[in-house]
């Protein structure tokens, strides 16, 4: 039996990729991060035009209908060059919150942006000021809600919100969203650990000390084996639990990917040394993601938690 992405799922894999590394995101990323979302939702309209924003949404709504794994597929590309905005939300956990509202609609060509408030996990909504609009999540149901007061992120590119609720609430299957919001956010997290692997991989082979290029040296050859070992250990996870959609499975991905994430983030730190630590470095912005996205949808001890009460 084989377990590998069918080859159109690799081709749309690739089309993100191409379209996000033409989309100059580190520059975007800072702007965003200023409070300037212009360039950021040009992203969002090219992935609307790759039909990533209509993934989860809604045949009946224009959408795709897709299957989690597509879900997956794209989320992870998205994680790899450390999109801006409320990417969980929008793209995973709303379509199932919003149910049979028409603004679906406009969720997949990408008109509408929405940020996602479920506590107690994810008690305020990520960049909330950037979206059209901002749901509130909890087990009485779903309701439209007001923006509060803004509570700065590790990372200065995601903006956290409180927010309180406003109007009737409707039911949906919240249970079933916050496994997507655990899942998306898991499967952006191998793509950051992905993202940071190969950038430390490509200054290993560039940087020299004492005469030679530290990539040689045993020391940073094992460091980086060690990151790419536990980013495939720890991908299965991921897109096994986007198969079975079980709480048990997609907790123990989110909790491997943010392992993975960790683990990336200090190898890479450690191979580029001090300039990992400059702001001016795009290292520092995929550093900053891992460690927001690790306590986003569930921290990994929460995670590990659920798998040893599932157990």
């Amino acid at each position: 039996m084989k377990f590998a992405l069918d080859e159109q799922r690799r081709d749309f894999a690739a089309s993100i990729d191409a379209a996000l590394g033409a989309a100059n995101l580190p520059d975007a990323i800072r702007a965003w991060a200023d409070g300037d979302v212009a360039s950021g939702r040009k992203v969002w309209e090219q992935l609307a035009e790759l039909g990533v924003t209509a993934l989860a949404v809604p045949e009946k709504f224009d959408g795709i209908g897709a299957e989690p794994v597509d879900l997956v597929v794209a989320l992870e590309r998205l994680g790899r060059w450390c999109v801006p905005g409320p990417v969980a939300e929008s793209i995973a956990v709303a379509p199932i919150l919003l149910a049979d509202d028409e603004r679906s609609a406009q969720l997949a060509s990408g008109e509408l942006i929405v940020s996602v408030a479920q506590p107690p996990e994810t008690p305020r909504a990520v960049d909330a000021e950037a979206a059209g609009l901002v749901l509130l999540a909890t087990d009485d149901g779903v309701s439209e809600a007001t923006v509060g007061e803004c509570v700065r992120s590790v990372d200065p590119s995601r903006r956290l919100y409180d927010v309180t609720a406003t109007g009737d609430a409707w039911q949906a299957d919240t249970q079933r969203a916050y496994e997507f919001g655990a899942l998306a956010t898991a499967a952006q997290l191998i793509g950051a650990a992905e993202a940071l692997l190969s950038d430390a991989v490509e200054y290993a082979k560039q940087r020299t000390q004492f005469g030679r290029v530290i990539g040689s040296y045993q020391a940073i050859k094992h460091k980086l084996a060690d990151v790419h070992i536990v980013i495939e250990l720890a991908r299965p996870l991921v897109y096994g639990a986007a198969l079975t959609l079980e709480p048990r499975d997609v907790s123990a991905a989110k909790a491997a990917a943010s392992e993975a994430g960790l683990l990336a983030a200090r190898a890479s730190l450690q191979t580029h040394g001090a300039i990992g630590f400059t702001q001016e470095h795009d290292l520092s912005l995929t550093l900053l993601r891992v460690q927001a996205l690790r306590s986003a949808w569930g921290t990994p001890e929460g995670h590990r938690r659920r798998v040893l009460e599932a157990l």
